[in-house]
């Protein structure tokens, strides 16, 4: 195929791209900023992240993905179509796009990513499961009958799947996943302390104190907000013990999705599980301890897989690198004229 081959990550809260030959070139939040008066595109990634919860009336800021899936069709044009246009402007020929998709999505969400990432510029596209793609990026590249599992924790969703030969044996997507974490602290925070603090603010303090387990050691951290009753600024001090108590639900759900997805592996998948383990990818896989609480809701050994933030990314860059592991398990590149359901000729621009 002509042109350079890309694989996106196109992630709830964050879009990642690896080009084949240089590896990741790009990590930026999956967000964009419009003028409301006139519609015009303000800001894409970092830029438009640091505007949230503060921008004026004239403005808004749009985050397209959520639970994996694109709900703002314009708003993912506009970006995919700003990235691709930075990386290629100087090149002839238009990329082949490899997109990373939730393992849940319908055939119609299928060829609605397959039309963004064509009319956003990229001459032929292909998906790519994401628990699939974050196998690959974490080394398990076996093509051998030898089930492992994967368990990727995104922003919108967490993707848990037996592999084995190189492909998706049984998986399961279940909207239980970052984001969720960040709106149970903010929830937890407004009903216990009567202050009110922003996704960002929840985020970083997820990230700071954040915990799937009690610590041995409690952690405390200063938190601006706004307080519920009197509408003023207000500053506490959250514990990581608050925090836990907030996301032990959420925990909870992806513990039972890793349960049920076992339930349902056969029993000699399920024999080379109990050897090679679980594997945990994305972002969800830096909370503290996250790892030891599903080993021990699950009885089977558990480990982080380096460098998980970007193991689907470097999984689409393990594709591309290898694309008869594409071709041999029906992953095939499409044109625009070729996505079925699509009528090119009543696009609209």
């Amino acid at each position: 195929m002509l042109g350079i081959n890309i694989g996106i990550d196109l992630g709830t809260t964050s879009i990642v791209v690896y080009i084949e030959g240089k590896g990741i070139v790009m990590s930026e939040p999956c967000v964009a900023a419009y003028d409301n008066q006139t519609g015009k595109l303000v800001a894409v990634g970092k830029h438009a992240y640091d505007m949230i919860g503060k921008t004026p009336d004239s403005l808004r800021v749009v985050k397209p993905m959520k639970h994996g899936v694109v709900s703002d069709f314009t708003a993912t044009r506009h970006i995919l179509g700003y990235f691709l246009q930075k990386l290629c402007k100087n090149m002839v020929f238009k990329p082949n796009v490899v997109v990373c998709i939730p393992s849940a999505v319908t055939s119609l969400e299928k060829r609605t990513i397959l039309d963004l990432i064509t009319a956003a510029g990229a001459a032929k596209a292909c998906l790519i499961e994401e628990p699939l793609a974050a196998a690959l990026g974490a080394g398990i590249k076996d093509d051998r009958p030898k089930g492992t599992m994967v368990v990727d924790i995104g922003g919108g969703t967490t993707d848990i799947a037996v592999i084995t030969m190189g492909c998706i044996s049984v998986s399961k997507s279940i909207k239980t996943a970052g984001n969720a974490f960040d709106e149970s602290i903010m929830r937890q925070i407004r009903r216990e302390r009567d202050v009110i603090i922003g996704e960002k603010t929840a985020e970083q303090i997820k990230r700071q104190i954040g915990c799937a387990r009690l610590r041995n050691v409690e952690l405390g951290m200063n938190v601006k907000g706004k307080h519920f009753i009197t509408n003023m600024p207000v500053s506490i001090e959250v514990t990581s013990t608050e925090v836990y108590l907030a996301i032990r639900q959420n925990l909870e759900a992806i513990c039972e999705g890793v349960r049920s997805v076992l339930e349902l592996t056969p029993p000699e998948l399920s024999a080379d599980i109990s050897d090679s383990g679980i594997y945990i990818t994305g972002g969800g896989a830096l909370l503290q301890d996250i790892d030891v609480m599903i080993r021990e809701k699950t009885g089977v050994k558990t480990f982080i897989a380096e460098d998980p933030l970007n193991c689907v990314a470097l999984g689409t860059g393990e594709a591309l690198s290898h694309m008869d592991i594409l071709s041999q398990n029906g992953y095939v590149f499409k044109a625009r004229n070729e996505i079925g359901g699509l009528d090119v000729n009543s696009e609209q621009n």
